[in-house]
């Protein structure tokens, strides 16, 4: 009796199993779609990601990833409310359900994929570790930095990777630490510390949001890999791949022409195949995701494809394409799968 209990237990593990995480699937998205909004957790406040502008509202790069998944899920970039998160609880608001997702210049890192207990749909901006000074200070590379102080976040990578490159390279260094982005700069722009090491995005963020950029040097060295995305809570899959698609639509989007002005038109006249598909006139692609077949149109319509939304936000602080053009620019690394 034991043994035949013992082996129907056993069989019945794989259902249970299955049953689980399709439970957990939905429940973002259930959640979202009750409410009637989408919470994304942003950055507190970095010039040309995540930053509101003298009327309160909230413009950037990732806050148009955020736009962009409440587009395809109610057809309004209205239903978003944003969550400022620092790089020490940005991580807790997501784990306990205080924000659906996270659009905050994350990078993808093994621990933080399995440990944390989440998931990078994608990545949507490359980037590396860099350090600014005041050109004053005459440093020309990194290396000149030895028994220099060092401005830094900590609960980031930039923390590790300042140490994991120092060790390495055998430079001293006196860290000076501080949470809050807003203060850290401050405390840079003072002169507390000699460097500032962030994101090279970051950096340039920060230099473009000062009275006299000029008065401040990114240096050339790039000492990391640092993958940013959106970030959403393991087992959440269906919201996971709604999200992973919205990235790919607006990468797919600019490489097959579509923009922001001409994304109607081309959903009424443009019949090659792939188009046809992406924009819902043929196929149920939309529904498998568990939105409108027309999604994409209106996220187009609302954001523009990814090169706008780059343009919009990036360009003008002084951030190249660079490894973010599409995979058919030498160089580029953006790249959307098959819409089929």
């Amino acid at each position: 009796m034991f043994g035949a209990a013992l082996v129907a237990s056993v069989m019945a593990m794989p259902a249970l199993a299955q049953q689980q995480p399709a439970a957990q699937a939905t429940a973002t998205l259930d959640a979202i779609r009750a409410r009637g909004t989408l919470i994304c957790g942003v950055n507190t406040g970095l010039a040309g990601f995540a930053q509101p502008d003298s009327q309160g509202v909230w413009r950037g790069f990732d806050v148009d990833y955020c736009r962009a998944v409440a587009v395809a899920l109610f057809n309004d970039p209205s239903k978003v409310r944003y969550v400022p998160t620092t790089a020490q609880n940005r991580f807790t608001a997501l784990q306990s359900g205080e924000v659906d997702m996270l659009s905050r210049n994350t990078t993808w890192t093994l621990s933080r994929d399995t440990s944390l207990g989440f998931d990078f749909p994608a990545i949507s901006f490359y980037d590396g570790q860099g350090f600014m000074v005041k050109a004053s200070l005459g440093v020309r590379t990194a290396r000149e930095l030895d028994g220099a102080t060092i401005c830094v976040q900590p609960g980031t990578t930039t923390e590790q990777n300042l140490t994991d490159w120092a060790r390495a390279n055998r430079v001293t260094f006196t860290p000076v630490v501080i949470e809050r982005l807003e203060e850290l700069v401050t405390a840079f722009v003072a002169g507390r510390c000699d460097a500032f090491t962030t994101d090279v995005s970051g950096l340039a963020a920060t230099r473009s949001a000062q009275p006299r950029p000029a008065d401040y040097t990114i240096l050339p060295d790039v000492i990391s890999k640092e993958p940013l995305g959106p970030l959403v809570r393991h087992g959440d899959q269906r919201f996971s791949d709604l999200v992973r698609w919205v990235h790919f639509g607006l990468i797919g989007a600019e490489e097959l022409g579509i923009n922001a002005a001409n994304v109607q038109e081309m959903a009424a006249n443009d019949t090659r195949p792939e188009v046809q598909r992406m924009l819902g006139k043929n196929g149920d692609l939309g529904r498998m995701l568990g939105v409108d077949n027309a999604w994409l149109v209106n996220v187009i319509r609302a954001v523009g494809n990814y090169g706008e939304v780059f343009g919009r936000s990036l360009t003008p602080i002084g951030i190249q394409r660079g490894p973010n053009a599409l995979w058919t620019t030498p160089g580029g690394l953006q790249y959307s799968p098959p819409f089929r």
